[in-house]
């Protein structure tokens, strides 16, 4: 039996359980910034954070970082609830906020003043960054760092009330500006922003800083670990600053990577700006790497979910292959997805000894991975379609399918032959196939014959007129955030990252399909029904083709 193995935060928690640190409880949170939608990199803070909440018998919170009302929308809350939900997690009533405590954060501010660890300052945000010096030089002090604390409340209060402007001043923290740690040399706190808080309205003009609000609300929920991406440790210092000096309960902040994804840029920034200069169709196009996009795309979140669990928890940055979280995703939907037949690009078949009224009705198996799955009745006539590029009239050596004399199967059906066809004059592309069909072929029967290709069709008496769309990944080199090959990283998205078919044909019992289901096109791939579909016509999205490159990489290893 395979023994499992832990990660370096599982290692860490099981020390604190044995030592009875915490008191033996252990809780973790979610905190994403309610400005864009969230990504796959979410996904898997998601699910490490509830999901070691679920392992040791503890608890998630869900608790938005509100505290930047530019760039927040209530859109955005109602998206990352959905997408939490979603992907099978549940913060039962422990849904917060930032702003719920905003209150408490301004207590805390004051506190800091009156014990001279904070003072309102004059500096402007470009002053403060020729102040703060660099890696190598440290910091010059600003002339109002030495206010008096009587001075520095009440100016402090004054931002509050709404005195002064935007930029005018700030609130910092009073710390070290030589320290070799850039952000413990007096990081800004508070910042005067005079906008309307999705939630708290005009009450506030003063809003806390991230690496403030952070510690502080991990502290008032009770957080024994607060799990976070690499880019934050360096500011643990900062975070074990402020809980120290407001001699506040300490949770322990625990740095891991961040998940990199070939072919894909998981920056919240470089997203928005694909949405905002129209490079996609919105945040859950479904080229883009959201929750949402994957969501409409047909993504489930068991694959999801899997990805997160394979690519596991590392303290080192890399980049995982796209073909992996593919290879997740073809994993799971063979398992689920029912097989149906459907034609990209349509030639016509006419089986000329079929007879001209005769309809039949074929059994098909829906899903030979799942054995109650069942099966189901396809109508097959004497008019079919099947795929132009499933007939060549000059076949080179290794095409097996149709051309002029060769005999091929039809999937569930018959073996038909080849004996004419027909071309368009004008643009000399195929138009009509002419075959017969040997009546004691039909699969299931018998058969002697065997042949060396098997295609899909659809009943063109039967068909349904179907759009699909044909996505692809988005970028066309594998680290569009790299410079030197991509100095803007729009300049390498895919063109053909997005194709549009809409004569395709498909059998009849995609008729009652919903946005939301999934099928696998038989020989084609892996699609689902866009929220795009009416009752007039139903809009299909490749989710994922059928050929699987991680498989074959991951065999050779």
């Amino acid at each position: 039996m395979k023994q499992e193995t832990k990660n370096f935060i599982e290692k860490i928690i099981e020390e604190d359980l044995e030592t009875g640190k915490y008191g033996g409880r252990v809780h973790t949170r979610f905190p994403p910034e309610p400005n864009g939608y969230l990504h796959i990199g979410h996904a898997k803070s998601i699910c490490l954070n509830f999901g070691i909440a679920q392992k040791y018998g503890g608890l998630c919170n869900l608790r938005f970082d509100d505290t930047n009302p530019e760039k927040e929308e209530e859109e955005y809350v109602r998206a990352i609830i959905e997408d939490v939900r979603w992907l099978g997690f549940d913060w039962e009533d422990r849904l917060y906020y930032a702003s719920d405590y905003f209150e408490r954060l301004y207590e805390c501010a004051v506190e800091l003043i009156k014990k001279g660890k904070a003072y309102v300052d004059d500096l402007s945000a470009e002053e403060i960054r020729k102040y703060r010096g660099t890696l190598t030089e440290p910091g010059k002090e600003s002339p109002y760092r030495n206010r008096s604390v009587e001075e520095n409340l009440d100016l402090f209060e004054r931002m509050r009330k709404g005195e002064f402007d935007e930029g005018e001043k700030v609130l910092r923290a009073k710390i070290d500006m030589a320290s070799g740690n850039i952000n413990m040399r007096d990081p800004v706190i508070y910042r005067i922003i005079k906008k309307p808080h999705h939630r708290t309205g005009d009450k506030w003009c003063i809003y806390p800083t991230y690496d403030f609000a952070h510690p502080l609300s991990d502290s008032f929920e009770g957080i024994t670990h607060s799990l976070c991406t690499l880019e934050f440790e360096d500011h643990r210092p900062l975070y074990d600053w402020f809980l120290d000096q407001l001699e506040l309960y300490h949770p322990q902040q625990i740095e891991f990577a961040r998940l990199n994804l070939s072919y894909t840029v998981l920056s919240k920034r470089k997203l928005t700006r694909l949405v905002e200069e129209g490079h996609v169709s919105g945040w859950d196009d479904p080229r883009m790497p959201t929750i949402a996009g994957m969501r409409r795309r047909g993504y489930t979140p068991e694959a999801i979910r899997d990805f997160c669990d394979r690519i596991g928890v590392a303290k080192a940055n890399s980049i995982v292959d796209f073909e992996l979280l593919e290879h997740c995703l073809r994993d799971d939907l063979n398992k689920r997805c029912p097989r149906v037949m459907v034609v990209l690009n349509p030639i016509k078949v006419i089986i000329t000894n079929y007879p001209e009224d005769k309809v039949e009705y074929v059994e098909a198996i829906n899903n030979p991975e799942d054995p109650n799955a069942g099966t189901r009745e396809v109508p097959f006539s004497r008019e079919l379609y099947i795929e132009a590029d499933d007939f060549m009239e000059d076949p080179p050596k290794k095409f097996y399918r149709l051309a002029p004399g060769r005999e091929v199967r039809l999937k569930h059906a018959y073996i038909i032959k080849c004996e004419d066809y027909e071309k368009d004059p004008e643009t000399g592309r195929i138009t009509t196939v002419y075959c017969t069909y040997d009546p004691e072929s039909k699969s299931g029967s018998n058969q002697q014959k065997k042949v060396k290709a098997t295609l899909h069709w659809v009943s063109a008496r039967h068909a349904i007129d179907v759009e699909v769309r044909l996505y692809d990944r988005l970028f066309r080199v594998p680290n569009p955030d790299d410079k030197k090959e991509c100095p803007d990283f729009i300049d390498c998205l895919n063109p053909d990252s997005l194709k549009i078919l809409t004569n395709c044909k498909a059998e009849p019992s995609l008729k009652n399909a919903r946005p939301g289901d999934r099928f696998q096109f038989l020989r084609l791939g892996y699609f689902a029904v866009d929220p795009d579909s009416s009752e007039e016509k139903l809009v299909f999205n490749r989710t994922v083709t059928l050929k699987d490159t991680w498989a074959k990489i991951r065999f050779k290893i």
